[in-house]
């Protein structure tokens, strides 16, 4: 039903490197740049399934409800997160034929990494795909039917066994941020993201 929606409304995507994806479940990880990116990045890897994260706010409305679960999206507490977090996908990812998608920054308007993708990626034993969208960034745009690329990168393989460190943490963000501007520049060396929430408001 997604594809035949974006199909009607823009019907100008591409996908990339799609050859890359790894057997098996793995984690794809881009940076956030409009609500409906993730739309993209899981249509790019059908047919492929995919779980995602969702504030619990979202499952108060009934509608919404239903559809986050036919979604496999599952409720995270953004400002106290518990143990689910991360026990969730860990258990999907090792025991469910299903992928998940993951925004390390956490939000579209940060560019913070955070630790819950190294960790998850850790317990569950999955690659970590690095993922880039280029396209309209709001939704009245994607209307316009310009392009829309989603280019996948090199899996990321993690050590079940090594500890995770901040040193190794901090390596392993370093080399997903290059593998965006990597992909970035195969996509358009010209591509400069611009926050649309902030630039609106000036």
């Amino acid at each position: 039903m997604a594809r035949i929606v974006v199909a009607i409304i823009n019907g100008n995507s591409h996908y990339l490197n799609k050859e890359k994806l790894p057997e098996g479940n793995y984690i794809v990880v881009g940076p956030h740049r409009a609500w409906f990116d993730m739309i993209y990045f899981a249509l790019a890897a059908s047919p492929k399934r995919f779980s995602f994260m969702a504030k619990k706010e979202l499952f108060k409305n009934p509608v919404l409800r239903y559809i986050l679960d036919h979604a496999n999206a599952f409720p995270v507490d953004r400002e106290h997160p518990g143990p689910s977090a991360i026990k969730t996908p860990v258990k999907w990812l090792r025991k469910r034929d299903i992928s998940l998608i993951m925004f390390p920054s956490g939000t579209r308007h940060s560019q913070e990494m955070k630790g819950g993708v190294a960790l998850i990626a850790k317990l569950s034993g999955v690659p970590i795909v690095p993922t880039v969208y280029q396209g309209p960034l709001t939704f009245k745009s994607l209307f316009s039917r310009k392009r829309v690329t989603v280019a996948f990168g090199d899996p990321i393989y993690l050590d079940r066994k090594a500890k995770m460190t901040d040193e190794k943490q901090n390596k392993l963000f370093a080399k997903i941020e290059a593998e965006f501007e990597k992909l970035d520049q195969q996509v358009d060396p010209n591509f400069k993201y611009v926050d649309v929430s902030k630039h609106s408001t000036k």
